[in-house]
């Protein structure tokens, strides 16, 4: 498993997430599809998108409602692919969704291993492979980056790291879809800035490419200490994501 094969593998993920071709990733034109309900889909997603962009670099690839098409297809083909993610041209697209009930509400960074740096790394605690079996009791709000209660039946392997029998760091994954597990990480707040954090994902990632899936990891952009994290074990930026949902749904998430 090498880097091309691991790129190529996250864009064909992304190809069947928003119902397009994965070679349009690799255009530099900007491409407007229309979102379709997919089984293969990452599981977390909910399908078909109102309007979601996606960019491995190159362009910008739209997956949208048709009600939005002309909105959205207006939109990628007036600013940059590097500033169509952010203020002040977000505010435009914003703007033009809110009439018809829906706005800006995800926007996060993707990451991938890259396998000329990823290598196991020490932070002087004892780590303990877990399979799904082993980490039930460890559904609580301390391990709820690592470890999500409402998809459980996706979580597959975690890694733990342990002080005299203590758990004290917990790097899980979730079967997110065939070919691609998600890493999630916590760190008790005392044992942060050990290096725990770039240990357990650094393994978590090495033991889940052992097992022949392609893991990724997820940061929200102003989210600097898992960036840093990722970074750290052997990770780097890969693509980014920027998702409109109902205003209902936003308002709900601000309770």
């Amino acid at each position: 498993m090498d880097n091309s094969f691991i790129l190529k593998t996250a864009m064909r993920q992304s190809a069947i997430d928003l119902a397009c071709s994965e070679d349009d990733f690799l255009k530099f034109e900007n491409v407007c599809v229309i979102s379709k309900d997919n089984r293969d889909a990452r599981r977390y997603l909910s399908l078909p998108f109102v309007c979601n962009l996606v960019s491995y670099g190159n362009n910008v690839v739209a997956s949208v409602s048709e009600d939005v098409r002309h909105i959205v297809q207006e939109y990628i083909s007036k600013y940059p692919t590097e500033h169509q993610f952010e203020t002040p041209n977000m505010h435009v697209l914003s703007n033009s969704l809110k009439p018809l009930g829906f706005d800006i509400c995800f926007m996060a960074e993707y990451f991938l291993p890259d396998m000329n740096v990823l290598r196991e790394l020490e932070c002087g605690y004892e780590l303990k492979i877990l399979e799904p079996k082993d980490f039930q009791d460890l559904y609580t709000d301390t391990w709820s980056n690592a470890l999500c209660e409402k998809r459980k039946h996706l979580d597959v392997l975690a890694v733990g790291a342990y002080d005299n029998g203590e758990l004290v760091g917990l790097a899980g994954c979730s079967a997110d879809c065939d070919t691609m597990w998600q890493i999630g990480i916590d760190v008790l707040p005392k044992y942060r800035r050990q290096g725990i954090a770039s240990c357990l994902t650094a393994k978590l990632a090495l033991e889940t490419i052992k097992r022949g899936k392609v893991p990724f990891y997820c940061a929200a952009w102003s989210n600097i200490k898992s960036v840093r994290n990722a970074i750290k074990a052997g990770f780097k930026p890969a693509w980014v994501e920027m998702t409109a949902k109902e205003i209902e749904f936003i308002e709900n998430l601000n309770k």
